[in-house]
């Protein structure tokens, strides 16, 4: 997901973790993005954009971290900093609102997350909002299943998808 011409001033900082280079994006607001490791490397390594970091950014990455890596050792995330989630429709944002109460251990398929949000035929658009996620390892849409317990997509790729299931002790079917 790109950011809007609306979130211009993010600064961006790494996160380390044996699972590899993952990338937070920081607005004024708050966490605006986290991407995973990147395929091709370390090349899109960032720290700070070259700017001062202020201290409330410092104590919100040092959040950021902290989830990450309980979220990767198949821990709940505890903590989190602010999320700047403005970047997403009414809708989309009513969607990660959703994913964010789904508990470690548990699924929900795009039905009943459309259902939750009180509209249950946008399975589809369900989809596609879980696909735009701009923070999905901290808004879990890992845990959003196909019908079936099928796997379903995921922004991350399948292969983190079905990491982050298996770390939670989660079935699912190919």
């Amino acid at each position: 997901m790109k950011f809007s011409a609306i979130t211009v001033d993010v600064t961006s900082l790494g996160i380390n973790t044996p699972d590899g280079f993952f990338t937070a994006h920081y607005s004024k607001r708050g966490l605006a993005r986290l991407d995973f490791p990147n395929a091709i490397g370390e090349k899109s390594r960032r720290e700070s954009n070259g700017r001062p970091v202020s201290a409330e950014m410092q104590a919100w990455h040092k959040m950021t971290t902290r989830a990450v890596r309980e979220v990767l050792a198949g821990g709940t995330h505890g903590e989190l900093p602010p999320l700047d989630l403005s970047a997403g429709t009414e809708f989309q944002q009513s969607v990660w609102n959703a994913l964010r109460k789904i508990a470690r251990g548990r699924t929900k398929s795009y039905g009943e997350v459309a259902a939750v949000i009180g509209r249950p035929k946008a399975l589809r658009a369900v989809g596609g909002a879980c696909g735009a996620n701009p923070i999905p390892l901290l808004v879990p849409c890992h845990r959003v299943l196909a019908a079936n317990h099928k796997l379903g997509g995921f922004s991350g790729g399948l292969d983190w998808k079905r990491k982050l299931l298996g770390r939670e002790g989660l079935e699912f079917f190919e």
